[in-house]
């Protein structure tokens, strides 16, 4: 009689970043190298299946686990995955995740947060007009074009899973909510580290919001009292269709920072809140346009800075 035994999965942040606190147990130390981006491609050898179990992105052939994607490889104990470095976002309960509405639906939205199928975002998972948990009514479900339509942008939270893998979001905090004021920049997911808070304010009045999916929203910065405490919930602001009155300065902050995240994004730097600061900093003692930013030479010098900061 056979039995099956299933294996506990990494969690999607973790990366061996040093290597020489680990003891390999297999002549395959040169493979592993020191700085924490050991990339692969398919068909290549990573180590022995004698001494090591593989995971999702390897499979074994002739007693050896051999990479069927390309992207970065990761080591939990005895365990060896392959994250590949194009692929959609895979959720986890807790995430913080920046999504499109895409549908209106009866006491319910679809929501596109860049993963294999759309989100939902059900009527009792977001604050209403009142400011206070209560039951939701059929006005409100009359109403649901007032809170939401397609198009419009929103940051949530993953709340659950239903029975065919589809996530379930929730806005109850004034954290959440419609996104307004700014610009939304798209990475490939494996690039956003979790992080302690994946909200981000700049010193030259700009806010980010690293979703886990790969959508960054750059907005205008907004004051905290002005997003937190339950008496301070309007509904018809939180749910307003149209965006404040935006400086020029701002603006070229926020086409400032856009253009600093295509750069690093394009030659695969991870995107942290230090790694965001110090290239804005940088980006401050260079001469010319914000534009130049995205010329090849100037990205060059950019990542090499970056790298050399550590």
């Amino acid at each position: 009689m056979f039995e099956f035994t299933s294996f506990r999965q990494p969690a999607d942040d973790y990366v061996v970043n040093n290597f020489e606190d680990i003891v390999m147990d297999v002549d395959d130390e040169d493979f592993f190298e020191t700085d924490g981006m050991n990339l692969t491609w398919p068909g290549k050898s990573l180590t022995s299946a004698q001494e090591y179990m593989r995971g999702h992105g390897t499979y074994v052939d002739n007693e050896e686990v051999i990479a069927s994607v390309s992207g970065l490889v990761e080591r939990v104990n005895k365990l060896i995955t392959v994250r590949a470095v194009r692929t959609r976002y895979n959720p986890e309960v807790g995430d913080l995740v920046v999504g499109r509405i895409t549908e209106v639906q009866p006491r319910r939205w679809k929501v596109d947060g860049n993963s294999r199928q759309d989100a939902v975002l059900m009527l009792s998972s977001v604050n209403l007009p009142g400011g206070v948990q209560r039951r939701k009514v059929e006005s409100d479900e009359l109403q649901m074009r007032s809170f939401f339509e397609e198009g419009d942008l929103l940051v949530a939270e993953v709340q659950a899973f239903f029975g065919d893998g589809t996530m379930s979001l929730h806005t109850r905090s004034l954290s959440y909510g419609k996104l307004r004021n700014g610009q939304l920049v798209t990475v490939p997911p494996i690039l956003i580290r979790r992080l302690k808070s994946h909200f981000i304010s700049l010193p030259c009045g700009v806010d980010l919001i690293l979703g886990l999916n790969g959508y960054i929203w750059v907005s205008k910065h907004i004051k905290e009292n002005e997003r937190e405490g339950e008496e301070a919930f309007d509904a018809e602001a939180v749910y307003s269709n149209r965006n404040d009155v935006i400086d020029d300065s701002t603006r070229l902050a926020i086409s400032r920072v856009t253009n600093l995240i295509n750069v690093l994004a394009s030659r695969s730097i991870p995107l942290t809140d230090t790694v965001l600061l110090d290239a804005y900093d940088w980006s401050l003692e260079q001469e010319g346009d914000v534009k130049d930013l995205l010329q090849e030479d100037a990205g060059d010098a950019l990542v090499a800075t970056i790298l050399a900061k550590g």
